[in-house]
């Protein structure tokens, strides 16, 4: 296994992986806030879903797209557009007292402008380490991101729910500006060259490993969000147990996502740790006790990062090299509209029947995964005991003189 100490004593690796990473905790907190801050000014969780159904939308157009013309216009170009526009648009989100019709048409500029940090990120790792630190990054970068996920939720129920609806998003947009402006002045970011892509928009789709690949995203990133707007209208009102169960189910992925994450896949990795994430959010969805919630995420949390890192392995090999960025931005996509969707779905739920309800559904979106992953092969690592190769039989040893 390559220490990870390694990994960032190479000229660039700390900066680019650092920078990402505070750039993209947007990720982790808009839906959320965005959620608390409309619900807050129109008092539905349902006018809060038509608003991140308007930013799932834009984030769906934005992702490949923009990954796409890194060959045409290079990445600093396209990042520092979409920076500015997306940073203009997110602190717009904050306004009060607007229309439901203009929150989401800001939320959809908003979305369609998201930067695409991560899939430039992804891409430039290649040529950052040697082919056998490669694994190593991307798993430290699958289980890092983590970081977003514990600490964006806190930071946004602590701002928006103790404080202001309105602060959630503005802290979202104040570290995406910082994150986005290191990550850009970065020299690997300035002086990047991206090949022209192999085949037109879409066309990396033909791409069994990579369809395998938005599948789960979109699952594990919708039964994640839904999980977040249960416990929050659970548990969101005064104190700060929803924080708390969210940083909490989010620790337990972070660890696991270090423990599991360099592991080699086969066939039945992604169906066992969807698996375990659907029985976390089944336990939860069967009580209201806190206790009983907190222990239900960590169970759900410790399938959470490994799903992550499996699917950013298998992304980063399902294409040619030149298409691997337009690869990124369709996952990164499939995972930021499942987040909103999911964020959508669950206030439509919250309203109408309450926070269990969303949870079980939460259940039953991630169990519909698992039976993906489980009934479609192609795409899918191959089994452990192909990936060793044929069983040789012991030869029979005759005894002398027999």
């Amino acid at each position: 296994m390559t220490n990870y100490r390694d990994l960032f004593r190479t000229r660039g690796v700390f900066r680019i992986v650092v920078s990402q990473l505070i750039a993209r905790f947007p990720a982790g907190m808009l839906s959320l806030a965005a959620l608390i801050h409309v619900q807050r000014q129109h008092d539905s969780y349902a006018a809060a879903g038509l608003v991140l159904a308007a930013l799932a939308i834009g984030q769906a157009i934005a992702g490949p797209l923009t990954s796409r013309i890194f060959g045409r216009f290079g990445m600093f170009r396209v990042i520092g557009v979409t920076l500015t526009i997306a940073a203009l648009a997110t602190v717009s989100l904050a306004i009060p007292g607007l229309s439901v019709p203009l929150y989401a048409v800001i939320a959809f500029i908003a979305g369609a402008s998201t930067p695409p940090i991560q899939p430039a990120a992804r891409s430039l790792y290649p040529s950052l380490v040697a082919p056998k630190q490669r694994t190593a990054l991307f798993a430290f970068d699958a289980s890092v991101q983590e970081i977003i996920w514990i600490f964006g939720p806190v930071i946004v129920t602590f701002l928006s729910l103790s404080i202001h609806s309105a602060l959630g998003i503005l802290a979202a947009a104040a570290l995406l500006v910082t994150g986005g402006i290191w990550f850009l002045t970065a020299p690997q970011v300035v002086h990047a060259v991206s090949g022209e892509p192999t085949g037109r928009l879409g066309s990396v789709l033909r791409s069994h490993a990579l369809l395998m690949v938005l599948a789960v995203g979109f699952v594990i990133s919708a039964a994640t969000a839904m999980m977040e707007a249960a416990v929050v209208a659970n548990f969101g009102h005064g104190g700060v147990q929803a924080g708390v169960i969210l940083a909490a189910l989010c620790a337990s992925s972070l660890a696991a996502g270090f423990l599991v994450g360099q592991r080699r896949l086969t066939r039945w990795s992604l169906a066992k740790r969807l698996g375990l994430v659907g029985v976390g959010l089944a336990l939860a969805s069967m009580q209201t006790g806190f206790w009983w919630v907190l222990a239900a995420g960590v169970i759900a949390g410790a399938g959470i990062a490994p799903v992550i890192a499996a699917i950013t392995h298998m992304t980063s090999t399902a294409v040619a090299s030149s298409d691997v960025a337009e690869a990124f931005g369709w996952s990164t996509t499939a995972q930021l509209v499942g987040i909103a969707g999911g964020s959508s779905a669950a206030g439509v739920l919250i309203d109408a029947y309450g926070g269990q309800v969303a949870l079980a559904a939460a259940a039953a979106v991630t169990f519909a995964g698992v039976g993906i992953a489980s009934f479609v092969g192609r795409g899918q690592p191959p089994s452990r005991r192909a990936q060793e190769g044929p069983t040789r039989p012991i030869p029979r040893v005759t005894p002398v003189g027999a």
